[in-house]
């Protein structure tokens, strides 16, 4: 039976759950963003290969299971099962948090990248951590030491108004995880360096602040703080 005759049918059949049917049948899909750089932009320090892969499999991948899973748990709703919403919510976790900084990531990086930032951010920066270099050395620090798979962050404490460093695990997004709004990612599941730098990952991070988009985290602060 197709979406749409599943559609069809719930509504023949209830009135109750109606707000929830019409949900599911007027839901956007999620998509994969496009890039705003080729593959090959960000070599010497990521490449192609690597960039490739990871958008247009990876990323997709996590847009393709998320899109499922949601359909998936639209229909539960609409049955009112609730074991069913309960066992999907990993599922929504992780490909959820995979779209969600993956999507970041990308334009968080840039072939025109690296330096230093400027202006109230690179203010903040000083601030909380004493200079840009003190900063850089923590979240590399804290990026480095994930065990397993997961990513380094700096995010925007909205409430006290500073700059934190943090790791999530797997694809934990950031806000879900600490509250912390995101800024800047660093993704270290393998997928996003091994084919390049192997098992060396402090190599990896050491490369990625070469072309760090400082102008996207300069724009992201900046919104954050509104």
């Amino acid at each position: 039976m197709t979406m749409l005759c599943k559609v069809s049918f719930v509504r023949r059949c209830t009135t109750t759950l109606s707000p929830v049917v019409g949900a599911l049948a007027s839901r956007q899909k999620h998509t994969l963003p496009d890039l705003t750089y080729d593959y090959g932009a960000l070599e010497p320090h990521i490449c192609a290969e690597i960039m490739q892969l990871h958008h247009s499999k990876h990323h997709a991948t996590y847009v393709n299971n998320l899109n499922v899973t949601e359909e998936k748990y639209q229909e539960a709703l609409a049955k009112g099962d609730v074991t069913a919403q309960v066992a999907l919510q990993p599922a929504l976790k992780f490909n959820g948090g995979g779209h969600i900084n993956h999507t970041i990531f990308w334009t968080n990086l840039s072939p025109n990248g690296g330096g230093e930032p400027q202006g109230e951010l690179m203010e903040a920066i000083k601030r909380d951590f004493g200079s840009f270099q003190k900063m850089k050395e923590k979240m590399s620090g804290a990026t480095v030491a994930v065990q397993g798979s997961g990513w380094g962050w700096l995010g925007l404490d909205k409430d006290s108004g500073r700059l934190r460093i943090a790791a999530c695990s797997n694809q934990d997004p950031l806000q879900g995880s600490t509250g912390l709004i995101p800024l800047l990612g660093i993704d270290v599941w393998e997928h996003a360096y091994y084919l390049q730098y192997k098992n060396v990952r402090p190599d990896y991070v050491k490369a990625i602040w070469n072309v760090v988009n400082w102008e996207n985290v300069n724009d992201r602060f900046a919104t954050a703080k509104k």
